[in-house]
């Protein structure tokens, strides 16, 4: 069930928000080469706390059976991983890798979602162009997120915008509403035809989130249960905000 959030709520889910772009101000500035992931996610986790924030994706359900729930407060996923990679002791960020951060900040019992791919030291420049046309896609998709559009709309604008570029999206996974929890409907894919899907209305708060890879779009899950890579090896890029539709511009919540 969609949900439109009342003028209190949404007032909830701005301060959830800032906290959240606040999570990616801190990390911009400590993340470096030679830094375990587990570090990284550790230091984050503190920043959050300290700020009256819980880190929601820390034991967040795997749902499957024999698979840990997720043990951090950040997806930290590298190069050829896409999403939901684990942080770990085993795990150090290296010159010239691309580093997806994807983290979800509870805040007075409401969310904010955002996901933002860091450059690390020397990058090619096709890492560099993933990275700006994966952030862009977003933008393009924010642009159709207006109240009468519907759900398609934003999933053509960014799917169009990523392969004029000849890159690919993920189809398996997608942004979705949020508020109370972090994943409510409705589901907002990467692919799709405009004018189809569900209607935007004021109110609502949903997540864009382009997951882009330099090659072919199939993904397959690693050992760990969690980490979703490339099958072929190819470079990804993630980039995510939570947005409120409005009754006129939409409104970037998780953007300082």
């Amino acid at each position: 069930m969609i949900t439109i959030k009342s003028k209190k709520e949404i007032e909830f889910m701005k301060e959830a928000g800032k906290l959240t772009a606040e999570v990616y101000e801190y990390i911009g500035k400590i993340i470096k080469v030679g830094m375990s992931t587990y570090e990284l996610d550790r230091l984050a986790e503190s920043f959050i706390r300290e700020h009256g924030g819980i880190p929601a994706e820390k034991g967040y359900p795997s749902g499957v059976r024999g698979v840990p729930n997720f043990p951090g407060s950040l997806c930290i996923s590298i190069n050829d991983v896409v999403i939901h990679g684990v942080p770990s002791k085993d795990i150090i960020i290296k010159d010239g890798d691309v580093v997806s951060i994807d983290t979800v900040v509870q805040k007075n019992g409401y969310m904010g979602d955002a996901a933002r791919t860091y450059l690390i030291g020397n990058c090619s420049n096709e890492a560099k162009e993933l990275v700006s046309v994966t952030e862009q896609a977003f933008y393009e998709g924010l642009k159709q997120a207006k109240p009468g559009n519907r759900v398609g709309d934003i999933s053509h604008a960014v799917e169009t915008y990523v392969k004029s570029f000849g890159f690919d999206l993920v189809r398996e996974f997608q942004g979705h509403g949020i508020g109370k929890e972090m994943h409510e409907d409705p589901g907002v894919p990467n692919v799709g035809k405009a004018g189809k899907g569900p209607r935007l209305e004021p109110g609502m708060t949903i997540c864009i989130e382009p997951m882009v890879m330099l090659g072919k779009p199939d993904v397959w899950e690693l050992e760990d249960g969690w980490s979703i890579a490339t099958q072929d090896g190819s470079l990804s890029a993630h980039y995510e905000n939570t947005i409120l539709i409005t009754e006129n511009e939409p409104k970037i919540l998780t953007i300082l």
